[in-house]
């Protein structure tokens, strides 16, 4: 398995290090050559004008040996209705096949928006299994419903 996620604040890679604790395999964490500002309002900003102009921002991750993973979970904020445009990018970059994707974002109201219908179009050979949604600030706290998530799903037992 294989855990790939992007974070800005740190909500996603927490819910990350939660499924990795239950069901383990590899964490990679992807970021950009040019990394976002720490600051919400420009990064907000940025994050509207890469949506609008169809970017790709060049990634500094590169996912050595892709198709020895059978299951990849994708994680992410969910920003402007969406995966961050780095996620376009990679996608584009690898194919991730016939493999089982499973995609786990945080938020602050917008659940998935239509991040799901994007991951179909740019994973198209993929097994999409349903997802997991938590709002970021309650990411902390978010074990049991993780947990919950992964038994539902049949990748944690008991």
């Amino acid at each position: 398995m294989l855990i790939l996620y992007f974070s800005h604040s740190g909500n996603t890679r927490n819910v990350a290090e939660q499924i990795h604790g239950r069901v383990g395999g590899d964490m990679i964490e992807l970021k950009t050559v040019v990394p976002y500002p720490r600051d919400y309002n420009a990064v907000v900003e940025q994050a509207q004008r890469e949506q609008q102009n169809d970017a790709r921002p060049q990634i500094a991750a590169e996912i050595p040996n892709i198709e020895k993973y059978h299951t990849i979970f994708i994680g992410f904020p969910n920003w402007w209705g969406t995966i961050p445009m780095p996620f376009f990018t990679l996608l584009e970059k690898y194919d991730v096949g016939s493999r089982t994707v499973i995609p786990f974002c945080t938020h602050e109201g917008s659940r998935f928006g239509r991040s799901e219908q994007d991951l179909k179009r740019l994973c198209p050979r993929a097994r999409l299994l349903e997802g997991f949604e938590v709002r970021g600030s309650r990411a902390g706290g978010a074990q049991g419903n993780v947990d919950a998530w992964l038994r539902k799903t049949g990748l944690l037992t008991g």
